[in-house]
């Protein structure tokens, strides 16, 4: 898909799905969340085949070194659609080549030829090599907004309700 010194990137696929669990175990992992990661291959498979999520895979002679996933949102102020970036991860031993900035330029590509408004992810708040990096690319941080999650109990609990 795209050539880069020292890399490529292309479309992650279905027949991938094993590369982006390793890849998102290694991610959890750096993050401290490695007990957190239930997804199966099987799982991304699913997700990738029925375009539920899209991705990239970042190569180095062949070999997958980094991925980025994401998915379509909506927003409601503007009346237009956005691109959702869940995760984005490269190899340590890969990174300062460029990847993570070729990542996000072709999904910004991506979500203008799309027509989109905007792109969206989250960073943990002690990542300050990543902030910096998202604000060298012009990404602003959005400090007035703090995320909600409703999962495992809670989540089957409320709907359960009523």
């Amino acid at each position: 898909m795209s050539r880069h010194p020292g890399f490529s990137l292309r479309d992650a696929r279905p027949r991938d799905a094993e590369t982006v669990l390793r890849l998102v175990t290694a991610l959890a992992e750096y993050e401290n969340l490695g007990n957190e990661v239930k997804a199966t291959a099987q799982d991304f498979y699913g997700a990738l085949a029925g375009k539920k999520v899209k991705g990239l895979i970042a190569e180095a002679d062949g070999e997958p070194i980094g991925f980025c996933l994401w998915y379509d949102t909506f927003s409601t102020f503007t009346g237009r659609g956005g691109l959702w970036i869940e995760d984005v991860f490269v190899a340590p031993e890969h990174r300062r080549l460029g990847i993570g900035r070729a990542f996000f330029q072709e999904v910004a590509k991506r979500a203008v030829a799309d027509g989109h408004a905007r792109v969206e992810w989250n960073v943990l708040d002690w990542n300050a090599p990543a902030i910096a990096f998202y604000r060298r690319i012009g990404a602003v941080g959005q400090d007035e907004w703090t995320d909600q999650r409703l999962t495992g109990e809670a989540l089957h609990a409320l709907a359960a309700e009523g």
